[in-house]
């Protein structure tokens, strides 16, 4: 018997192998073990997708009133709003990292309240969802993070007409979490890391990771401008080369990003430029034929006929890229610090602390705190605003002692 139009397809038991199954015009979509929480959210899902393809298959007008009829649930707000992040988090063709952080802020929402009337949001439904987050081991500052991106979800929803206003001006007098007063956890501020341990890692790492290294340290640009360097970013008419960023962190802003490279690091940078100037003068490609080059010369016994005569794959499973991004750079200087400890642990010394580029950048913001001044630390980090700078550079504490000298 035909199903009736507008019913919403059921949720039931494939027998012959107790897997649940929904019939979506006319066809059978498997959704994992019968009973299971998978198997429900992949059936909420598919119905949602299924109520916005038949709201699109309508005309026009008649898809407007669908959209602001007051009967529209979370997950079919959620549905249209990804049509919307995909066309907009986008920056030189290319997804930006806003858009996984939506996804990753708006996936409890579905699936805690994915069936509940999006107009019934209000700001206690936001607030359990906020404490599944606490429960969920998140630190404070990310949940703040999420529960902003939530909140800008439904003003998003608002401006569409799909919610009443009234919703979004409910969740904006849900404050964030405060610091000690909260179950959430918190995080460890991040802390310039010390020159020793810095230039005990170097010798431990591909040159290409030594001078990223390097460069941040001379330079105190962010991770992502340190591997994303090419020659033809950087103007050389002068004593001083300035490296301009085009695609940067603040650009939306219109603001632009110029870096000022001296004498010692643009000793770091003349190994690696060419003549091609847009390629990317740290690429991993190139790190890794040095590392084989370097065991093949260290290699003690013969090499075998048959490793001899093998040859490169064509199409590898996991090519390598031509260039770092911040996540192998990090995990290039992790493996370094493991190399180190593993030495030192030989010699009974004790190993060194874990530390990331980040803080690097921290290390010059303090640098230039003590000896040029604050306004210096902020020009040199590319900051609008010297405050932005004062969480990057550490109070500087020998001045506070000479000042307790003279005067406490």
């Amino acid at each position: 018997m035909p199903r009736k139009p507008g019913k919403v397809p059921s949720y039931c038991l494939h027998k012959a192998s107790g897997r649940a199954v929904v019939r979506i015009n006319g066809r059978d979509c498997y959704l994992g073990p019968f009973g299971s929480p998978e198997s429900h959210a992949e059936y909420e899902r598919l119905v949602a997708e299924w109520r916005a393809r038949n709201a699109e298959s309508s005309s026009a007008n008649q898809r407007v009133s669908q959209l602001a009829d007051p009967s529209l649930t979370i997950a079919q707000v959620l549905l249209e709003y990804r049509s919307f992040a995909r066309n907009y988090y986008v920056k030189n063709g290319s997804p930006t990292k806003e858009l996984d952080e939506m996804r990753f802020a708006l996936r409890p929402l579905r699936k805690l309240y994915g069936d509940t009337l999006a107009r019934d949001f209000g700001p206690l439904s936001l607030k359990a969802l906020r404490q599944h987050l606490v429960d969920s081991d998140l630190s404070r500052g990310v949940i703040n993070n999420r529960v902003d991106r939530i909140k800008r979800f439904f003003r998003w929803a608002v401006s569409e007409e799909l919610v009443p206003p009234s919703v979004y001006e409910g969740l904006k007098s849900v404050a964030g979490l405060k610091h000690g007063r909260t179950e959430a956890r918190e995080t460890d501020p991040v802390k310039p890391v010390d020159d020793v341990y810095v230039d005990a890692v170097i010798p431990h790492v591909a040159r290409q990771v030594a001078a990223m290294i390097q460069l941040q340290r001379l330079t105190g640009m962010r991770p992502c401008e340190a591997v994303m360097i090419r020659a033809c970013d950087i103007q050389m008419s002068s004593d001083v080369w300035i490296y301009e960023l085009q695609d940067h962190k603040t650009a939306w802003r219109g603001h632009r990003r110029q870096i000022a490279i001296g004498p010692k690091a643009q000793a770091v940078l003349q190994p690696f430029l060419t003549l091609q100037t847009e390629a990317y003068l740290f690429n991993p490609k190139d790190a890794e034929a040095e590392r084989n080059a370097k065991r093949r010369e260290n290699r003690k016994s013969p090499m075998t006929p048959s490793q001899a005569s093998r040859t490169r794959k064509k199409k590898p499973k996991r090519e390598k890229r031509d260039r770092y991004d911040v996540d192998s750079y990090r995990r290039a200087i992790k493996y370094g610090i493991k190399k180190v400890n593993k030495l030192r642990s030989k010699e009974g010394l004790d190993p060194i602390p874990n530390w990331f580029p980040l803080q690097l950048r921290h290390s010059r913001a303090t640098e230039l705190n003590q000896t040029f001044g604050i306004e210096a630390a902020a020009v040199s980090l590319g900051h609008a605003h010297a405050d932005v700078t004062k969480v990057y550079a550490e109070r500087n504490l020998k001045l506070a002692m000479q000042v307790a000298r003279k005067t406490g």
